[in-house]
């Protein structure tokens, strides 16, 4: 862990917040994630003081289990942590944390050796009889020993040989500081020498009052040592109450850090979800002074970060690894959590450093490739690469690496890399998991804007770069040169082909993103249709059911055959169907400003509306009229005379170079015909035929149809780089 704390540049900042706990202990808390956090939210409304500095007692614990006797200060330890929570308990904690606190009850007998020690750790004078005598004899023997050196020093017959007037400590020994020849006058043991060469001496009288001292320390010693056996075999008893609320008090240690630490400084906690996204708004990385906020989609498996050299691209990615680290252990940070998100990851890697050096004696390249070897053993893991290229041949490493980024993002791998180079970039743009940010460059002033644009490829501004730290204008436009304008070209060909399929990509996800919406709508009119539908069939049932009552009536009357009685039933039939009212089940359709409507017999087009009512414009006049009395309705519009249009379909794949190696001239050139017109469809300025030398039939051929094609503006031989003279590079 302490690895990637430092690759990451977050050491002082999590010193930082190890300065907050009142022991040192791992980063992570065991557990729920999700619940820690609500008991720190749960937590944070209460006023409560930190708990002291407590030592690790682990060793101790282990050390009663052995039956061992704690020293007094290890016991006081044990008691800090007891005292504690007897403080928390006191605040009146509510809900699940109140719960929590309420449910550590201290044993009597526990609570009762906490009463033994004072504010600093010792024992209580009062604490028994014999120990309250012993410690009266100590200070009475004090005050003795400090009257009888003061009596020394008033003597006469020692003032001549006195260096000074002061009580001298000396290896914990009370002494006077005399020049020689005091002997005389005085008898004493001299302790130590001076660097003037005077002497320190303990007078004899006074030596008998140490004396006296040592016995009454040792008898004290000899009580607190019972006190020790005492209370270790108590803690014994209670061994797992012991290790309960040693466990229980680091848990609160956690707890009650991270608060601190994000009160103090203002920070956030980004709780870690089950995702794999990576979306950070305005994080600004610890280690920076006056950082830029950091803002970044990453839901895709592969971010590439492209652009200017000293742009913020290393940054970027440590900025991203930092904000997974953080979030993984709960610790607050600058960010806007509401509106970040983060998955959580088993591994967090970063291949960061260049990884040669004289000991190890391996190259740079193969210390890159060792540490992508690491990476195939990993899943769940998310992995930051700095300069992937580093150490070899770009398109060497792009064509390599081109093939590991896919095979590890297949293994559930998120991996983030900065490049330079544009090659491996371009390669792996059409790629659907692929998120590209490039790093701005203010061309006005020269200078990175450490600001990122999302979906495109940059350019590493080598030359303007060159510029800035000084190299003279005159080299750097023969560097220009040298590179050549074909390849800059070819450059600007590689960046517009992945501008249009970023471009393409983007619509085809509108696309499907109407075509949703258009299928949801579906649904919605389908539900609407069988609602209706179950409307009717249930109107048709109570229809079936009051026809049944009206046969059974004219059944009834007839076997009656009374003429009286007949006519009163056709009464009663009549009044049957008067009572019967077809309603009408129509789908209710909604209007809107601007909907052409039909009133009656009168068709118009609604210019406003307001509540339960329309204002509609019809043949001149304006009506106010009720929505349920409209209608909507379709205007027929005369049809127009279609004009031809010609709709040439975009090709799907296309490139800027073809190869007519080993075939027939004849089907070379039918090759070549639909090739340039793929290039013309789709927008390329220039394009590369390779035709090889041979017998220079191919090449003569190819040529000649060139000179008859309508769209080819000039070719001419490829530049060295790019062929020679066996291939053509042709303008459009």
């Amino acid at each position: 862990m302490q690895q990637i704390i430092e690759k990451l540049n977050l050491k002082e900042f999590i010193d930082k917040f190890y300065s907050f706990f009142a022991r040192k202990k791992p980063l992570f808390i065991e557990g729920d994630s999700k619940a820690h956090l609500k008991y720190i939210k749960e937590l944070s409304k209460y006023d409560f003081k930190a708990p002291p500095e407590v030592s690790n007692l682990d060793e101790n614990i282990i050390h009663l289990k052995k039956m061992g006797v704690l020293k007094l200060y290890e016991i006081y330890e044990f008691i800090k942590i007891i005292d504690y929570f007897s403080y928390l308990k006191k605040i009146g904690f509510e809900g699940m944390l109140g719960e929590w606190i309420s449910g550590i009850n201290t044993p009597e007998e526990i609570r009762e050796i906490s009463r033994y020690f004072d504010e600093k750790g010792e024992l209580r004078s009062d604490i028994d009889e014999e120990f309250l005598s012993v410690e009266n004899l100590l200070s009475k023997n004090r005050e003795n020993l400090k009257l009888s050196l003061r009596r020394v020093m008033d003597s006469n017959k020692i003032a001549p040989y006195l260096a000074d007037r002061q009580i001298h400590y000396i290896n914990e020994e009370e002494a006077i500081l005399v020049r020689g020849g005091f002997n005389h006058v005085l008898k004493g043991s001299v302790i130590a020498r001076s660097s003037s060469g005077f002497f320190y001496v303990i007078p004899e009288s006074v030596k008998k009052l140490k004396d006296k001292e040592a016995e009454y320390l040792s008898k004290k010693e000899e009580i607190k040592h019972r006190y020790e056996k005492k209370i270790s075999q108590i803690f014994l008893k209670f061994l797992k109450f012991l290790k309960f609320i040693n466990r229980e008090f680091d848990r609160f240690d956690h707890y009650q850090a991270r608060l601190f630490f994000a009160k103090s400084f203002d920070y956030e906690f980004l709780l870690p979800n089950s995702k794999r996204d990576v979306v950070i708004k305005d994080f600004k990385h610890p280690a920076i002074k006056d950082a830029k906020s950091i803002s970044v989609e990453f839901e895709r498996k592969l971010l590439f970060i492209t652009g200017v050299n000293a742009g913020g691209k290393t940054m970027l990615l440590k900025s991203i690894l930092s904000v997974v680290f953080l979030s993984k252990y709960l610790i607050p940070m600058s960010i806007d959590a509401k509106n970040s998100k983060v998955g959580s990851f088993k591994h967090i890697k970063a291949i960061l450093d260049d990884p040669q050096n004289v000991k190890n004696d391996i190259s740079t390249f193969a210390g890159r490739v060792s540490e992508f070897g690491k990476l195939f053993r990993l899943s769940g893991a998310i992995v930051g690469v700095d300069e992937i290229e580093l150490g070899t041949d770009s398109d060497e490493a792009a064509a390599l690496f081109k093939v590991v980024l896919e095979e590890l993002m297949q293994r559930d791998i998120k991996i983030i890399v900065t490049t330079h180079h544009k090659r491996l970039s371009s390669m792996m743009a059409s790629h659907d998991e692929t998120e590209l940010y490039a790093a701005l460059y203010d061309e006005k002033n020269r200078v990175p804007t450490y600001e990122f644009l999302k979906g495109t490829i940059g350019k590493s501004y080598a030359f303007e770069t060159a510029l800035r730290y000084g190299i003279p204008i005159g080299i750097v436009q023969k560097a220009k040169k040298l590179y050549g304008e074909e390849e800059e070209n070819l450059n600007d060909l590689i960046q517009k082909n992945i501008e249009l399929e970023l471009e393409l990509k983007e619509k085809n996800k509108i696309l499907s993103q109407e075509i949703q919406k258009v299928e949801k709508e579906k649904q919605s009119i389908k539900d609407l249709k069988d609602k209706s539908q179950k409307e009717i069939d249930s109107i048709v049932n109570s229809y079936e059911i009051k026809y049944k009552e009206l046969m059974s009536e004219v059944k009834k009357v007839i076997k009656q055959n009374d003429t009286k009685e007949i006519h009163r039933s056709l009464n009663k039939i009549n009044k049957i169907k008067k009572d019967i009212k077809v309603e009408k089940v129509a789908q209710k359709e909604e209007l809107k400003v601007g909907d052409s409507v039909k009133y009656g017999n009168q068709k118009g087009m609604i210019i406003s509306m307001k509540k339960n009512e329309a204002m509609v414009k019809c043949e001149g006049m304006t009506l106010r009229v009720p929505l349920d009395k409209l209608k909507k309705t379709t205007i027929v519009q005369k049809k127009r005379k279609n004009s031809v249009k010609v709709k040439v379909k975009k090709p799907q794949t296309s490139s800027i170079k073809i190869d007519l190696h080993g075939l027939r001239a004849e089907e070379a050139i039918e090759k070549l015909d639909k090739f340039l017109s793929d290039a013309l469809i789709t927008g390329y300025d220039e394009v590369l035929i390779s035709h090889g030398i041979g017998t220079g039939k191919l090449a003569y051929a190819v040529k000649e149809f060139l000179k008859r094609h309508p769209k080819i503006k000039r070719f001419e031989d490829a530049p060295i780089s790019l062929g020679g003279y066996g291939a053509t590079l042709v303008k459009l």
